[in-house]
């Protein structure tokens, strides 16, 4: 190939990357396993704030955490439509911290940590937008965007070569809809179509990065203050660091203009950066705890596998469980660590034989 052919080649666009169901089936896959891996970073966070000394921050991660939990409900009715098999309580889903995106940017990593400038930096990076006419990236992604623009490319080119009926071969019985999601105006639908599946993809990408790609707003009502619009997860860290709301006729150039957004560090848990289960000796209180909530965690994990695979009514026992998580990740946080730390969930995986 000579230069003027390279060139050429490197201009042509590319064959859609998702090419077979097989590969699709993967890569919703891996949407599921990286909408989870944003849960553990932002549950440590939450559960660090004391809600009388910092509720705008605990409202915006609240927020953030169970929208979270649409995408990745989202996700596993995107795969089940596809004749897939969603995946939940495996292993793979609980890397130790500092860890990587699923297959994406091995740059960007994700640390369980405090609530603090270190913290959101991490979450402005993971939830960043796209910048404008970057390209669909199915594996090594830099962004969230690029990813499922990868997926919905995908989606296209296979029901364009084998047809929607094709395509979308999985039982609509295995489709959540509802749960235990309030405190967000993000939607849980299920997935039948090419439509009901693109629709879903907008809802995942527009609450991260907000409409249109360069809108502040995510195109649903605020909850917390139905007179306003609700503002997408990378504008709302936006507004903890910069310490004010975004208002209508804001834009990502301006910042925010709106009312001071108050934060009180001293309201915060110093929970220990990353911690695991083998810095404590067994049978120590810390440990304990910790096992505990990891035997939680992945019991959670075990209820939404379950409730993705043909059992949707289990979704509802998430809530129970979801109480327990809280409850048990604030006694940790209340428990002095080395060097002035406190505690902190770890999250590694448990086999359901020694959960108890």
């Amino acid at each position: 190939m000579n230069h003027q052919e390279r060139l050429e080649a490197a201009e042509a666009p590319s064959m859609a990357p998702i090419a077979t169901l097989e590969s699709l089936r993967e890569h919703l896959q891996w949407a599921l396993e990286l909408e989870h891996a944003t849960l553990p970073p932002y549950l440590c966070a939450l559960y660090s704030l004391d809600p009388q000394r910092n509720p705008d921050a605990v409202e915006a991660l609240g927020g953030v955490f169970v929208e979270e939990m649409i995408h990745l409900a989202l996700a596993a009715n995107l795969l089940n439509a596809v004749g897939g098999r969603p995946r939940l309580d495996t292993p793979e889903l609980l890397q130790q911290h500092p860890r990587t995106l699923p297959h994406g940017d091995r740059s960007l990593r994700l640390s369980l940590l405090p609530f603090g400038p270190e913290a959101l930096e991490m979450f402005l990076r993971l939830e960043r937008p796209a910048p404008p006419a970057a390209p669909a990236e199915g594996d090594g992604y830099e962004t969230i965007g690029q990813f499922y623009d990868a997926v919905e490319e995908g989606l296209r080119h296979l029901c364009t070569e084998l047809g929607e009926a094709a395509v979308f071969s999985g039982d609509p019985a295995r489709q959540v809809s509802g749960g235990p999601f309030r405190h967000t105006g993000g939607q849980l639908a299920p997935v039948t179509d090419l439509g009901s599946a693109l629709a879903a993809l907008e809802e995942i990408v527009e609450q991260g990065e907000g409409t249109a790609r360069g809108e502040v707003w995510d195109g649903d009502r605020d909850i917390f203050h139905p007179e306003r619009d609700e503002v997408s997860h990378y504008y709302r860290f936006q507004e903890l660091k910069l310490g004010r709301r975004y208002v209508r006729g804001d834009t990502p150039q301006s910042g925010p203009t709106g009312d001071p957004v108050t934060l009180d560090p001293a309201g915060v848990s110093p929970m220990r950066p990353n911690p695991l289960v083998a810095d404590h000796p067994v049978g120590s209180a810390i440990r304990s705890a910790q096992e505990e909530f990891n035997r939680t965690y992945c019991g959670l994990l075990q209820v939404l596998e379950q409730a993705f695979n043909g059992s949707p009514q289990n979704l509802a026992a998430a809530t129970g469980t979801m109480y327990a998580l809280k409850s048990q990740a604030q006694a940790l946080m209340a428990m002095p660590d080395d060097d002035g730390t406190t505690a902190g969930p770890t999250f590694e995986y448990v086999e359901p034989e020694q959960r108890g």
